[in-house]
C-alpha cells in the first residue's frame, strides 16, 4: 500500500503540492501565532518568573504584577518575624520618563533592589557582576531596548525624571508588558528618581529557611499580617497572565488567527485532495472492481494525507524556527515547550486527516461500474 500511496501523490505532483502548500501555511501560521503568544504571556510574567524562588508579598487586591500598589516598609519587618522566613527583600517598582542626548524619550519601569544581593534586581546581564549599580546615576538597561533609548550605548548619559543618569550594564531579554521596559538600579536611587517615599516599597520577596514548609509560611502571612497578601510565585504569574488577558484582547486575537489557520488548511488540503480523487476516480474504481473494499481504499487515501503531512511538518516547523530565530534577533525571545511541539505534530496530522474525509466521502460512494461506462 506504502508504494500504491507513493504513486498517487507523484502522479499528480500540482495537487500534491496544493495539499503540501496548505499544511505548510497552516503550520507556520499557527506557530508563529503560538510563538508571539508565548513571548507576550511571558512578558506578562517576566518579574515574578525570574523571581520565582520567592514568596511574593504584595497589597491584599493585587492580582497582576504589572499593577502594584505601595507598601509600608514595617511590613517587612513583620513579615520577618513569621516562624520559617530567612529573609525579606523590599522591592520599588517606579515609573520612569527618560530622555536622551538625540532628543529621544522613552518610559521606564525603575526596579529597585537593595544592595549587595540586589534580591529581584537585574537578570540576564551580560556581566554578571551587579555591584555596577552602585556607583552614582548608574542604571542598568535592556540591550534588545537600544533603539527604543535612541541608540544608547555603555556608559552613556541621559535624564530620567529629569535628574542625570547613564548607562552602567545591560541585561539581555529582560521583557517587561507594556511600553515602559524593566530598568535596574539600587533601592535608593529608584525611590529618588521615581519619587517614591522612602517608607514605602512596592512589593516584598521572601525567602524561607531550608526546610521550612512555604505553604505555612504563605498562610501565616496572609492570616496574620493585615492589609497584604501573600503568594506563591507561580500562581502569582498566572494570576498575572489570566490579570492581563481577561482585560485585553490578545487572546481573542490570536485565538481567531490560529482557528482560521486551521480551518484554511483543513479547506485546501480537503479541497485538493478531493480534486485529485476525482481526477483519478477511474484508478479507484479499478481498485475495487479488482475486489478493494472501501477500507482498502481509505487507508489509501489517508495513507497518501499522512506522508504529505509528515513532509510538510518538517518543512513547516523548520520555517517556523527559522522565524523564531530571526525575531530573536529583535528581542522578541520565546522558546516552545516539548508539550506544544507534540501539538503541532498531532494538529498536522488531524488537519490533513481531517481533509482528506473530503475524498474519502466521494470514493466511498463510487460504484465500481462506474469506471466501465462509456
Amino acid at each position: 500500500m506504502f508504494k500504491t500511496a507513493i504513486r498517487f501523490i507523484l502522479y499528480d505532483k500540482p495537487k500534491s503540492l496544493g495539499a503540501f502548500a496548505g499544511i505548510l501555511i497552516s503550520i507556520f501560521l499557527v506557530g508563529q501565532q503560538a510563538g508571539i503568544f508565548i513571548f507576550l504571556t511571558d512578558a506578562m510574567k517576566s518579574i515574578v518568573a525570574n523571581n520565582n524562588g520567592y514568596i511574593w508579598v504584595t497589597d491584599p487586591i493585587t492580582d497582576n504584577a504589572n499593577q502594584l500598589a505601595k507598601l509600608d516598609v514595617r511590613v517587612g519587618h513583620q513579615i520577618a518575624s513569621i516562624k520559617g522566613v530567612e529573609r525579606v527583600a523590599p522591592i520599588v517598582a517606579a515609573a520612569g520618563a527618560a530622555r536622551f542626548n538625540n532628543g529621544k524619550t522613552s518610559g521606564m519601569t525603575v526596579i529597585g533592589s537593595e544592595a549587595p544581593d540586589f534580591i529581584g534586581g537585574p537578570w540576564g546581564q551580560d556581566t554578571l557582576d551587579k555591584r555596577i549599580m552602585l556607583p552614582e546615576g548608574a542604571i542598568v538597561t535592556e540591550f534588545f531596548d537600544q533603539k527604543t533609548y535612541g541608540g544608547l550605548q555603555m556608559g552613556d548619559y541621559f535624564e530620567l525624571n529629569g535628574k542625570k543618569v547613564y548607562n552602567a550594564g545591560q541585561t539581555r531579554g529582560v521583557r517587561g508588558f507594556g511600553g515602559a521596559p524593566y530598568v535596574f538600579t539600587t533601592i535608593e536611587r529608584a525611590r529618588a528618581l521615581g519619587n517614591f517615599d522612602t517608607n514605602k516599597a512596592s512589593f516584598f520577596l521572601v525567602k524561607w529557611k531550608p526546610g521550612a514548609n512555604k505553604a505555612q509560611i504563605i498562610s501565616d502571612i496572609n492570616r496574620n499580617i493585615p492589609n497584604v497578601r501573600a503568594w506563591d510565585a507561580d500562581r502569582f504569574a498566572g494570576s498575572t497572565v489570566t490579570a492581563v488577558l481577561g482585560s485585553s484582547g490578545i487572546a481573542l486575537s490570536v485565538g481567531s488567527l490560529i482557528f482560521f489557520a486551521i480551518i484554511s488548511g483543513l479547506v485546501i488540503i480537503g479541497l485538493t485532495l478531493y480534486s485529485a480523487a476525482i481526477d483519478r476516480i477511474r484508478d479507484y474504481g479499478t481498485l475495487k472492481a479488482i475486489g478493494a473494499g472501501n477500507g482498502y481504499i481509505r487507508r489509501l487515501i489517508m495513507l497518501q494525507a499522512l506522508l504529505i503531512s509528515v513532509i510538510g511538518f518538517i518543512v513547516g516547523r523548520g520555517l517556523v524556527e527559522g522565524f523564531r530565530l530571526g525575531v530573536a534577533k529583535a528581542g522578541t525571545i520565546f522558546h516552545f515547550p516539548l508539550g506544544l511541539e507534540i501539538g503541532f505534530f498531532v494538529l498536522t496530522l488531524l488537519i490533513s486527516l481531517g481533509g482528506s474525509l473530503f475524498a474519502i466521502r466521494r470514493i466511498n460512494s463510487l460504484e465500481p461500474a462506474e469506471v466501465f461506462r462509456a
